[in-house]
């Protein structure tokens, strides 16, 4: 077991298998030393717990939850094409999506949950920079949807 897979371990978490893709691409593409993952909705054994718009159906706590599992299926993604978690150097960026109510605001508070949580299991290597959207809808009616770009080691 890889010492990030450990520490996930250690956290109460498990690395999922790979959401596989709802359309034509690819959960994850490495180009030299990085990783770009596909947008990452929340999906827990193949469905999404919870539909709707932060602010109204969903509260910002459970987005906030929902922005963790979507960087937990992000790391997910990144073995899948790095092979080992271990070869991460950093988290460069995280771009978040939250599917917003008209008056919803708190987009940065619900990507604190992926950012919260890239930090708990990368530690230093998981402080990035970010990009927190508020969006009319997201795929399949998801609240929350998160990409990360990740440098590996040479």
């Amino acid at each position: 077991m890889s010492a990030v897979e450990a520490r996930l371990a250690d956290l109460g978490l498990t690395l999922p298998e790979v959401v596989p893709p709802l359309a034509a691409y690819q959960p994850a593409v490495r180009s030299g030393q990085y990783v770009y993952t596909a947008g990452q909705l929340p999906m827990v054994d193949g469905q999404l717990p919870v539909t709707g718009k932060v602010g109204a159906e969903v509260t910002a706590d459970e987005a906030k939850d929902l922005a963790r599992t979507c960087a937990l299926n992000a790391l997910a993604a990144v073995k899948s094409v790095a092979g080992d978690l271990d070869l991460i150097a950093r988290v460069v960026k995280v771009t978040g999506f939250v599917a917003s109510a008209a008056d919803f605001t708190g987009q940065p508070g619900v990507l604190n949950g992926a950012s919260e949580l890239l930090g708990e299991v990368l530690g230093d290597k998981g402080v990035h920079a970010r990009s927190a959207v508020g969006v009319a809808v997201l795929p399949l009616d998801a609240p929350v949807e998160v990409e990360i770009l990740v440098e590996l080691v040479p």
